[in-house]
């Protein structure tokens, strides 16, 4: 059984990034530029590639559009919970972060010598900049480049399993390939967490498969704060027919561009909810809830669905959306002729790792940023402003670790790699009643069904019954027969963990407010619950919760 134990390789860098997505590769530049040596390790490039448009209050283009304005929506989309803090940071930094973009050469559309704008739901103005053929794909394209062109190491393909530690602070991380089976020791004297979100969490959900929560994890792990983790936001027009593009999100600016969404009855039911705008001016977390209430009053369509009409959106327009409607008519559905089928599901998590504006975490030497990071969005995120938080905090999050590197040179090394592994290792040979894969189902299962976009305190209380049930089980009665099996094992205490913190922090919050909402509490209670509920993992193996004032 030792044999099948692999090598464990040694690197060192001044800063390390874990995460390969916008955020991530932010993030590792901006340290680099500051003239510390750069290891970006990472499994994929999570949901980067999928992002629609970026926004910028660029007011040479909407005069009537400023930072001031921005900020507003931003915080009247949160619903007042955001991180005044963050919020003053991404606003300030947004306009020298598109710019930084434009020049890498990242092709944003334009109208003459000006950005072309998208109008996304939630902002008063249209600030979204795009690139028509993809804008996450092309942010990422330039950025790689970027990270080649300046030296930045990058180990792809590696997953941090826990960080390494020399008495509270974060030194590094063990990584893990599953390519080849093999271990490798970053020792660093910053590292910043950037590999994104709740990942498949939820059994209907937009993200990658390659994100797992693992940021969240490995973070309450190594002794940092999870804030805002109840507010998960369900990205309201999501394709479930045609089946080939299921999963895929409809942009909600083509919704600005004139599309509509039509009930079983052909109604154009937003107009119900949202007098005057319909599907204008109102920000994703509202929208996906009237689109649920709409289906679970029976006036869905097939499958608990109702029909994303493209047909009243100028063809011109429509056709700007390239890669949307190229998957729509390889899928064999023409955008022009007929809309899909979409419902609401699972898509990003205002939460994380409890930040200041400089992407510290509070616990030396760990910075975060992207999804993997919470606060500045409050209960709910405008569209457009994911890709905005991982350019801005990807890039403050850079420079605040270069910034904060720490004296390893007297670390004891070999120490703080078998304080990570060898709880790893020990768990081999254990019996057990169920499979990690068997454990990470019941997870998913268990958070579906305990905190879906409308909630109640009976449905929160037993699902953490439930998973308080299940992180016993995977502390000590997992079968784990090999090295594989135990990282999954250690992917599997990441994912309840998490979910943990998403239906605990529901639980405590008896109120209705963005993107949570509770059935027995629909209000917004402001004298009592204009706070963040803050989650931290004791020494002792117990989550812990405590609620503190918005800054």
């Amino acid at each position: 059984m030792m044999a099948a134990i692999p090598d464990i390789a040694t690197v060192q860098t001044d800063v390390l990034v874990i995460g390969g997505g916008i955020a991530g590769h932010r993030a590792a530049l901006a340290a680099r530029q500051r003239g510390a040596d750069v290891l970006m390790a990472y499994v994929a490039r999570g949901a980067s590639p999928f992002v629609i448009g970026c926004n910028v209050p660029t007011m040479q283009v909407q005069p009537k559009d400023s930072p001031e304005e921005y900020a507003a929506d931003m915080i009247r989309g949160g619903y007042g919970l955001n991180d005044q803090r963050l919020v003053r940071a991404m606003v300030e930094e947004s306009i020298a972060a598109f710019d930084e973009l434009a020049s890498l050469g990242v092709p944003f559309a334009r109208d003459d010598d000006r950005p072309s704008l998208r109008h996304l739901s939630g902002n008063t103005y249209a600030r979204s900049v795009y690139v028509a053929d993809g804008t996450g794909r092309s942010i990422m394209d330039a950025l790689g480049k970027e990270v080649s062109r300046i030296g930045i190491t990058v180990m792809s393909g590696w997953k941090a399993l826990r960080l390494l530690k020399a008495g509270d602070t974060v030194v590094g991380a063990l990584l893990w390939r599953q390519q080849g089976n093999r271990l490798c020791a970053v020792h660093a004297k910053s590292t910043v967490l950037a590999a994104g979100g709740i990942g498949r969490l939820y059994d209907d959900s937009t993200y990658p498969a390659d994100v797992s929560a693992g940021s969240y994890g490995v973070a309450l792990e190594a002794g940092a704060r999870l804030v805002d983790m109840e507010f998960v936001q369900f990205e309201p027009v999501v394709t479930v027919w045609p089946e080939a593009c299921r999963g895929m999100e409809m942009p909600t600016a083509m919704l600005g561009d004139g599309a509509h969404l039509l009930n079983a009855e052909g109604e154009r039911f937003m107009l119900r909810y949202n007098p005057g705008h319909g599907e204008r001016q109102i920000e994703k977390a509202r929208m996906a809830l009237c689109i649920q209430q709409e289906i679970d009053a029976g006036r869905g369509l097939a499958g608990g669905t109702v029909l994303f009409d493209t047909r009243p959106v100028p063809r011109e327009r429509l056709e700007s959306y390239v890669s949307h409607c190229r998957r729509l008519r390889s899928a064999g559905l023409d955008p022009a002729v007929q809309g899909p089928l979409v419902r609401p599901a699972a898509h990003s998590q205002m939460g994380g790792i409890h930040i200041d504006a400089n992407g510290w975490s509070g616990v030396p030497g760990l910075y975060a940023a992207g999804e993997a990071a919470g606060g500045v969005h409050g209960a709910s995120r405008i569209a457009g402003n994911g890709c905005s938080d991982t350019v801005v905090f990807g890039g403050l999050a850079g420079r605040g670790a270069a910034g904060g590197m720490r004296d390893i040179t007297g670390v004891d090394r070999g120490r703080a790699v078998a304080s990570a592994l060898n709880p790893i290792l020990a768990t081999i040979g254990r019996q057990g009643r169920k499979s990690p894969i068997a454990a990470k189902s019941e997870i998913c299962r268990t958070v579906s069904q305990a905190a879906p976009i409308w909630r109640t305190g009976q449905q929160l209380q037993q699902g953490a019954t439930a998973l308080l049930d299940l992180q016993d089980q995977i502390t000590v009665g997992l079968e784990v027969t090999d090295i594989r099996t135990a990282i999954e094992a250690v992917e599997a205490m990441h994912m309840v963990l998490t979910a943990r913190t998403i239906v605990g922090s529901a639980l405590q919050r008896e109120e209705s407010r963005g993107a949570h909402q509770r059935v027995d509490f629909p209000k917004t209670d402001n004298s009592n619950w204009l706070r963040h509920v803050v989650f931290q993992y004791g020494p002792e193996g117990v989550l812990r919760a405590e609620t503190v004032a918005i800054q």
